[in-house]
């Protein structure tokens, strides 16, 4: 969009994102491409848990965050507040966005990046009626709060007159000139944080400096697929300019390829253009198989920090065409629909025939079901939800051999649990997943601050869905040629634990000794893989593995006199009630495994005569209850076809 102001032009980029929960994948991804944000708070339900989720995706980031108090017509016509009311309202709600910004915020941004009504950083109007108001632009038009108060008491449409006189995207877009920093001085603190290559290079210098002219680097954070056009990356250009015909690298596919059209966005429309350049939101053309997260450049680079979501897809769905034949086109929309929304994960398995969607929640899968069958035009069905539980270890285990099918190479490993502090650190992204293969400064400096030890900084080897891989052998030759291998089949646990063939997590895995053979053909992928899985598989035994389940930690706010029906529903699904407010409405924090909350927006809705309303605050996995362990191993084994002891 272009908007003037004091006679100058801006360009403004904007994304908008939706605000369920289940699509937090959405706002991660545009907080990528973004420099600043617009939170939304609802003037009469104020700030929600999902206030705080928006928040933490943004600065985690480093996107700077701006507020607009919405829905001040509902305190007006609805709740009938007087002026003084309100104006506590409003302050109530800046201070606890402000105590987010001070506690999520990195530590140069928590007291910059405070939301004022007196800078203007904070606006309040109604999306719905188009009106809009800050301490600025009452200052400039010199309209009073009186005067909207006043339209709506009138009654009738009188309130459409503020539409003209308070223009809600006036409003907005001069506070986004204003307090918004544009893309050159955004990326001088930015891209310290999420590209982690040599800040002294010369794509170095141009990405911090947002540089035109500089060599190319892409970020692509949203796949759109067209049937004129095939698929159109999205994302933001932060250094140097595109043109049509240019060839570019895409560095995760490791590949070359061609760009056919450059494109910018000008609502829903594309623009097709000569060239694009830095600082933009654009769209390119004919990056064949490029995914979500992926960095283009014009030659390769260390790519950007991959985009990490802050709740993990705990729902899955088996998915199948209705009519046989459609299983090849089925094939092709489950690939493009995990292009298109990146947390959503599927999984084709060739050999059982079986497809599954991961999402968020029960909605998000639903959502994506009708996407695929109005929008790709496919008939399929769906099995019932299924959980996705984790699999880890709750002691450290001796050390156990693993022999390769030959005899000839040995490899001794030993699993324990993985320090609370680094895992955590992995979640949150501080310490970013991958293999290690140079040294890394920041990995290293990060350990040392969690308190671990320069020789054990040296022997980490690989980071893997929350899972460490340590290399604790000395004088082994032949290692470098191995270890790729070791890496691989260490992953291949992590994907499929021995128990249940479910996702490992927080595990410290060492490998401690190691004997090969000489000849490098008697040491190949044949040999190595089953060595070191079996060792592990029985390493994990050794540190007894247990099930961890998906908790999800919800608030729930009803009227008061539904409290006790809102307890027994939690009791009913195994929860536990964690907090209970009671004010002019309860509001109840519960813990609640995911396996029992299938279903639960009827269920409450039914406890509640449907005016109950329920929001995820957080999400981890907790050891399942050890009566409940055997069934549901036994349970997902059989629903694998898994035999006994296989």
């Amino acid at each position: 969009m272009v908007h003037e102001v004091e006679g100058q032009d801006y360009l403004i980029n904007l994304i908008d994102t939706p605000g369920h929960v289940d699509f937090g994948g959405d706002v991660t991804r545009a907080m990528r491409a973004v420099d600043g944000c617009i939170v939304l708070v609802c003037a009469s339900e104020g700030v929600m848990p999902q206030t705080e989720t928006v928040l933490r995706q943004a600065l985690r980031e480093r996107v700077k965050p701006i507020l607009f108090i919405n829905k001040v017509d509902r305190l007006i016509r609805e709740v009938k507040l007087t002026p003084e009311q309100m104006q506590e309202k409003f302050v109530k709600i800046i201070n606890q966005v402000n105590e987010l910004i001070k506690n999520l915020a990195p530590e140069e941004f928590k007291s910059k990046w405070q939301v004022a009504v007196a800078d203007g950083s904070v606006a309040f109007g109604s999306a719905v009626h188009n009106w809009a108001l800050s301490i600025p632009f009452m200052k400039q038009e010199g309209i009073s709060f009186k005067e909207i108060i006043d339209n709506y008491q009138k009654g009738g449409e009188e309130y459409k007159e503020l539409a003209k006189k308070a223009p809600l995207h006036k409003v907005i877009l001069n506070m986004v000139i204003k307090h918004f920093p544009n893309p050159r001085e955004a990326q001088k603190y930015r891209i310290p944080k999420i590209w982690h290559g040599d800040p002294e290079s010369e794509i170095g210098k141009s990405l911090t400096e947002c540089d035109e002219k500089g060599k190319p680097a892409f970020v692509c954070t949203k796949i759109v697929v067209d049937k004129h056009a095939g698929e159109i990356a999205a994302g933001r250009l932060f250094s140097g300019t595109l043109k049509q015909g240019d060839d570019v690298y895409m560095n995760l596919a490791k590949k070359v390829t061609r760009l056919q059209q450059v494109f910018i966005y000008k609502g829903a429309q594309r623009v097709q253009m000569e060239e694009v350049v830095a600082g933009n939101i654009v769209g390119l053309g004919g990056l064949k198989g490029i995914y979500a997260g992926e960095t283009v450049s014009s030659e390769p680079m260390e790519p950007f920090e991959a985009i990490k979501h802050i709740f993990e897809p705990v729902v899955t769905k088996s998915i199948e065409a209705k009519t046989p034949a459609d299983l090849p086109k089925l094939i092709e929309v489950l690939k493009q629909v995990a292009k298109e929304d990146p947390s959503v994960v599927v999984e084709i398995n060739e050999e059982t025939g079986e497809n599954l969607i991961s999402g968020m929640g029960e909605l998000h899968l639903e959502i994506i079901e009708n996407r695929i069958k109005s929008e790709k035009g496919l008939n399929v069905k769906t099995s019932p939800p299924i959980v996705v539980y984790n699999e880890t270890v709750q002691q450290k285990s001796r050390a156990f051999e693993g022999r390769s099918p030959n005899k000839h190479n040995i490899f001794f490993i030993q699993v324990e649990p993985l320090e609370d502090e680094i895992y955590k650190a992995i979640k949150t992204g501080e310490i970013s997943e991958g293999r290690i293969k140079k040294k890394d400064a920041s990995l290293a400096t990060k350990l040392r601050e969690l308190g671990v030890d320069g020789d054990e900084i040296r022997q980490y080897r690989d980071i893997y869905k929350g899972n460490v891989f340590l290399d604790k052998v000395r004088g082994e030759v032949h290692m470098p040629e191995v270890i790729d291998m070791i890496l691989d089949a260490f992953e291949q646990v992590c994907d499929r634990g021995p128990l249940a063939r479910e996702p490992c997590m927080k595990m410290k895995v060492s490998l401690v000794d190691i004997k090969l053979h000489e000849d490098a053909i008697h040491r190949g992928p044949a040999q190595v893989y089953p060595a070191v899985r079996n060792a592990l598989y029985a390493a994990m035994k050794d540190a007894k593995n247990v099930l961890f389940e998906p908790v999800q930690i919800h608030q729930i706010e009803a009227p008061l006199k539904f409290m006790s029906e809102i307890t027994k529903l939690i009791t009913s699904k195994r929860g536990e009630l964690l907090e209970v407010n009671q004010e002019e409405i309860v509001t109840i924090k519960a813990k609640i495994p995911v396996a029992e909350m299938i279903g639960w927006s009827n269920d409450l809705r039914s406890s509640t005569e449907g005016r109950g309303v329920s929001s995820l605050v957080d999400q981890r996995y907790e050891k399942a209850p050890s009566e409940i362990q055997e069934e549901v191993v036994r349970r997902i084994r059989q629903r694998k076809g898994l035999a006994e002891g296989q």
